[in-house]
């Protein structure tokens, strides 16, 4: 963009692709000179084949190079060669923040409903069937062993293999 001009001095221009032009002078050691396109326009392909604005400069060779936030097209891309892109610009859209509510069963959202009814029957069917188990054939305990195979202590035991803490 022009900067402010003061009567009788030339035209200043400022922003990220100038900071850039400016590096690369600087970088290669090359003088420029800045000048728009007598259109004022960033160049389209003519009826006739010929392309106008920015690009029309560079087709016809009044130009070393163009700067500026040009979008690259395939029609651009077969009259001149063009750098990689070094600024993108995409559509944003903006949203109300939402407001921070803290629910204590956001840990069970990964999961349907369903699915958590199954995990719940699975874990009460599989800790009552080892309490049976446990009851019909208790295990044989050393002297002085102490050991607990109550319903509750069945169900702990399954829950705990099951998310494997203890």
């Amino acid at each position: 963009m022009v900067s402010e001009n003061v009567l009788g001095k030339p035209k200043k221009y400022q922003g990220f692709s100038i900071d850039v032009l400016e590096s690369l002078a600087t970088y290669l050691g090359f003088k420029y000179e800045i000048y728009v396109a007598p259109d004022h326009k960033y160049g389209s392909p003519q009826d006739d084949g010929s392309w106008n604005g920015l690009i029309g400069e560079l087709v016809f060779k009044r130009a070393d190079i163009g700067i500026s936030a040009l979008t690259i097209t395939p029609e651009r891309e077969n009259v001149v060669d063009f750098t990689t892109r070094y600024m993108d610009y995409s559509v944003g859209v903006l949203l109300r923040k939402a407001e921070k509510t803290v629910d204590m069963f956001a840990c069970l959202a990964p999961f349907d409903l369903s699915l958590w009814a199954c995990i719940a029957g699975t874990v009460l069917l599989v800790g009552l069937l080892v309490y049976l188990l446990n009851w019909l054939n208790p295990p044989r305990l050393q002297m002085g062993s102490m050991t607990s195979t109550t319903l509750y202590n069945s169900m702990w035991f399954v829950y705990g293999s099951f998310v494997q803490q203890g």
